[in-house]
C-alpha cells in the first residue's frame, strides 16, 4: 500500500494487522482519486472510520488543505499517526480517537463543515447508513459537500432519498461500490 500522487507520492504505507480492518487496494483507490480529483485543491477532508488512514493522507497528498480522521481502534490509530508523519502530512491533520458518534457531534458542536467525507466502516451491518443520517440532520455537510460511502457489493442505498440526501453515482469494482452522494 502506497499513496499514489501528489507531495508524497510512492511513500509505503503501513497498515493495521489483523481481519479488523480492510485497506482500500491502490487500484481501487487510484479509481476514486480521478473521480473526486477536480474537487480535492485546498478542500477540507473527513475520513470516517480511518483504519490506516491511506484514503485521507492521498487527499492531502493531491492537495487537500486539511483531513480529520476518525477512529477507535488504537492499532489503526497508530498506523494513522506513523503514515502522517512519514508523510509529513500530519501538521494538516486532526486525529480524533473515538467513536464516529462522538466524533461527528463534536465536530458539529465545533461548526465544522467538509468539503468531502469518506466513509468506509465494516461492511453489512448498516453502520453507513447511521452515518448518513447523523451527517443529514448535521451542519457538517451542505449542498456543495461530496459524500462518498465504501460499502459491499451488495449494500442498498435505498433509503438515501427519505434522508433528504441524492444518489449520484455508484461506481461498482468486484467486491465493493463506492457510492457518492450529496445533499
Amino acid at each position: 500500500m502506497r499513496v499514489i500522487s501528489g507531495s508524497a507520492r510512492r511513500l509505503a504505507l503501513i497498515a493495521p494487522r489483523g481481519e479488523g480492518t480492510r485497506p482500500t487496494t491502490d487500484r481501487i483507490k487510484e479509481t476514486l482519486f480521478n473521480i473526486i480529483n477536480p474537487d480535492l485543491y485546498e478542500c477540507s477532508f473527513l475520513d470516517i472510520f480511518s483504519g490506516s488512514g491511506a484514503v485521507g493522507i492521498e487527499a492531502l497528498s493531491r492537495g487537500a488543505n486539511n483531513a480529520t480522521f476518525i477512529e477507535n481502534n488504537k492499532e489503526a490509530i497508530d498506523c494513522i499517526i506513523t503514515n502522517l508523519e512519514h508523510t509529513k502530512l500530519i501538521n494538516k491533520s486532526t486525529i480524533l480517537k473515538t467513536d464516529y458518534k462522538i466524533a461527528l457531534d463534536k465536530l458539529s458542536n465545533e461548526g465544522k463543515t467538509f468539503d468531502i467525507i469518506f466513509i468506509d466502516p465494516p461492511y453489512d451491518k448498516l453502520i453507513e447508513k447511521d452515518v448518513l443520517e447523523i451527517l443529514s440532520k448535521s451542519s457538517l455537510i451542505n449542498e456543495n459537500t461530496i459524500i462518498i460511502v465504501e460499502a459491499s457489493i451488495e449494500t442498498s442505498f435505498d433509503y438515501v432519498k427519505d434522508l433528504g440526501l441524492e444518489l449520484n453515482r455508484i461506481k461498482d469494482y468486484k467486491t465493493n461500490v463506492h457510492a457518492f452522494i450529496s445533499r
